[in-house]
């Protein structure tokens, strides 16, 4: 079976509630030829509550929305600056477990910031992924039909501001930092070009093997 991966980049931000909807509909609905799918863009300000999210992580969220996720994890922020890669996938497909399909996308973004001379690692029991201590990016999927949908965020030139409202991902004091504050001449259409190389190199070798 000839699968290829389809790419789709949004140029301007777009509200979490419509995305998540498309991200469903495209699940439920896919075919055992469907093309993978992925999908990059930002959000518009709005927090989000994983399927594992409690409210008493929600510190502060003042005027910014609250939306209820079907992913896996606690409350995290997105908005302008940060990257979405979503990945919508035939797990199956691909001979990923759950597992293994975490530790695949965290080695993308690992990846992706070696090529920006940035050191990134993985903290075993905390998902995402970590400059120092620092969290730069996180993740959270649903498998659903043997695919999944969602993936991870990637903060390159935002307004950490508004994680300071919340416990993100659960964590109290959990500091949170962007691509900007070690190369601040990385922008985001350059982010996106970079980590769609990446990602379709990637595709296209597990086709073949």
């Amino acid at each position: 079976m000839d699968i290829h991966l389809q790419t789709k980049i949004f140029q301007s931000a777009q509200p979490y509630t419509t995305i998540f909807q498309q991200m469903k509909d495209f699940t439920i609905n896919r075919l055992a030829d469907t093309q993978d799918q992925l999908w990059l863009l930002e959000h518009l300000p709005v927090f989000t509550q994983g399927q594992a999210g409690k409210q008493e992580h929600i510190l502060n969220p003042g005027a910014i929305e609250i939306t209820q996720s079907d992913r896996g994890g606690q409350v995290t922020y997105h908005g302008p600056g940060q990257l979405m890669i979503y990945v919508l996938w035939d797990v199956k497909r691909l001979g990923l477990t759950v597992k293994s399909l975490v530790c695949l996308l965290e080695s993308f973004v690992i990846s992706l910031l070696a090529e920006y001379s940035i050191a990134a690692h993985c903290i075993p029991g905390a998902p995402g992924i970590y400059v120092e201590n620092k969290k730069i990016a996180s993740l959270g999927l649903r498998i659903k039909k043997g695919a999944c949908y969602h993936g991870i965020s990637l903060n390159v030139a935002m307004d950490l501001e508004p994680f300071s409202r919340i416990n993100p991902c659960g964590f109290k004091n959990l500091e949170m930092t962007q691509i900007a504050a070690y190369r601040p001449d990385i922008s985001l259409t350059q982010v996106q070009t970079d980590i769609l190389s990446i990602i379709q190199d990637w595709h296209k070798q597990r086709q073949q093997s």
